[in-house]
């Protein structure tokens, strides 16, 4: 079987077993349960207000439900403890049901809760809350809830701190939920701090394993005594120091050469990169010379055609003249000529 189905099994069949526990043992004022799984058999711790009626007269009762785990849930070698409950008020499940027998008897529910979550807080737990669920008073089911002090509802104090509990009551209107939490008074939860008054902030201050000079002081030590380690070095063995300070000579020179190589192609591929640059922009101003020459070239074009069609007009203006000028001459020659005619003949008569 799988671990994730082992698991649902057993919870499955704590939760049934402690169904069982709240119906056989509601009398005695079932408080709850321990259940653990040894190697001798199966460990079931009871909590109850009332032990004796749980074991019963010569110890009938406790046979009697022992007998009943081994055979309705096949339980091995059931053993069971009971304890009995110190504070019964701080104990949520035996809480709860005595909250749902007093519903069951007719209280209301205001003052039923009002009434048990004061006892619950006269008894010195650091609070609590009850919730109600259901047809408290009419056909519309409600909640209702009375708190008191500090809760928690979520993360790991919710779980491992907070008690709670659940009950049932059975009203003619329907069923009545009742869900009980407490926190015990000894709980210790994780954001509670205590103020100390009139204390020495130096008695709770530790003090550290050396004087704050020596703890200074320490690498100026550390560094001498390396230093003289070795100069003891070098007097036990002249000639491994002249060596390794050979060695480390020849590293530098190396480490030099290749710094003053990667220099130089460093500095080549920067002139490389510069002459290209320059190449590229001379071939640029070259390609605007040229388009500059051809823009040039086609406006004296268009100057020299525009100068020839003003000369061209010009000379056919000079042409029309001179003819306009020749025929005005004649007419003026024959005019004389008509003159003289006209003076020759008054002469005659």
């Amino acid at each position: 079987m799988a671990d994730e189905h082992q698991f649902i099994r057993d919870g499955l069949q704590r939760t049934q077993i402690d169904e069982f526990f709240a119906q056989e043992l509601g009398r005695a004022g079932y408080g709850g349960m321990d259940v653990a799984k040894t190697p001798m058999g199966t460990q079931i711790v009871l909590k109850a207000e009332k032990p004796g009626m749980v074991i019963g007269k010569g110890g009938k009762n406790i046979r009697k439900i022992t007998s009943e785990l081994e055979t309705r849930f096949e339980l091995d070698d059931p053993q069971i403890d009971v304890q009995e409950v110190d504070e019964p008020d701080l104990n949520a499940q035996i809480v709860a049901d005595r909250l749902a027998n007093a519903l069951e008897r007719g209280w209301y529910f205001r003052k039923a809760g009002h009434t048990t979550i004061d006892r619950i807080m006269d008894a010195g737990a650091l609070g609590a809350e009850i919730v109600l669920s259901g047809k408290v008073t009419g056909a519309r089911s409600r909640v209702e809830k009375f708190n008191r002090g500090y809760i928690k509802h979520n993360g790991e104090p919710a779980e491992e701190i907070v008690d709670s509990g659940i009950g049932t009551a059975v009203m003619k209107l329907g069923t009545i939920g009742v869900q009980v939490k407490i926190i015990p008074p000894d709980a210790e939860l994780p954001d509670d701090f205590e103020v100390y008054e009139d204390v020495e902030v130096a008695e709770f201050v530790a003090d550290p394993e050396g004087d704050v000079e020596e703890l200074l002081e320490a690498p100026e030590d550390a560094e001498t005594e390396a230093v003289g380690a070795d100069a003891e070095a070098a007097e036990a063995d002249p000639e491994a120091v002249e060596a390794a300070d050979l060695e480390e000579e020849v590293v530098d020179d190396e480490v030099l050469e290749e710094e003053a190589v990667d220099e130089t192609a460093a500095g080549q591929s920067k002139s490389g990169v510069a002459e290209t640059a320059d190449a590229d922009e001379d071939i640029d101003d070259l390609e605007d010379a040229e388009a500059l020459d051809e823009d040039i070239a086609a406006e004296a074009e268009a100057l020299v055609g525009e100068m020839e069609a003003a000369a061209e007009s010009a000379d056919d203006g000079d042409d029309e003249g001179d003819s306009d000028g020749g025929d005005d001459g004649a007419q003026a020659d024959g005019g004389d000529d008509g003159a003289q005619a006209d003076g020759g003949d008054e002469e005659g008569a």
